[in-house]
């Protein structure tokens, strides 16, 4: 808890130089990112490495993953150059030895058998999908805050393929979901 409480910190200093999360959400700064991060480690029990975050901005959830599960590789996808500079300060100053920062597009990351992917207001889901499907296999676990359209987003998907997702209710916020899956996604069903 002492990296998550330092994370706080950093976050709230840092945010008043680039607009890291919305000043509204300062002062709930630890429920509604660090916590709602926090819950994607339950929703996984056996998680898997490596957990690979998409579009990590502020670093949520991955740096939280990492600070949470020291023993697990975490690999944070951010393509904005500030953004980068600020999840590689805030690397080093939590002391996130197994964390790593890819400051590309997810389209130019190499390809690799991820074990958890995670992804927080990255895409809407077939399009997160369609993007991310290169990096799982069949026991790749899917968690995916989509805050109040989680299940119409999963809705949306092909018929045959939406069986692969559930949604969870939120710990955090009663009217959000996270769309929770395993398994392999590609473009062709």
């Amino acid at each position: 808890m002492d990296r998550l409480a330092k994370l706080n910190d950093l976050l709230i200093a840092e945010n008043a130089s680039q607009n890291l999360v919305a000043k509204a959400t300062i002062p709930i700064v630890w429920q509604r990112h660090i916590a709602d991060s926090a819950q994607l480690v339950e929703l996984v029990p056996a998680t898997q490495a490596p957990w690979l975050d998409l579009g990590s901005g502020a670093g949520f959830p991955g740096l939280v993953i990492a600070a949470m599960r020291p023993d697990l590789e975490v690999i944070l996808v951010e393509s904005r150059k500030r953004r980068v500079d600020w999840l590689e300060r805030a690397r080093e100053g939590l002391a996130l030895e197994n964390c790593r920062i890819a400051g590309c597009r997810l389209e130019d990351v190499e390809r690799f058998d991820a074990g958890t992917i995670s992804a927080r207001a990255f895409a809407p889901l077939d399009r997160l999908l369609a993007l991310a499907g290169r990096f799982s296999t069949k026991t790749t676990d899917w968690v995916l805050p989509k805050g109040r359209s989680a299940a119409q987003e999963v809705q949306g998907l092909p018929k045959n393929r939406r069986k692969m997702f559930h949604v969870e209710q939120s710990r955090t916020d009663p009217d959000a979901g996270v769309v929770v899956g395993r398994g392999q996604w590609s473009a062709k069903p």
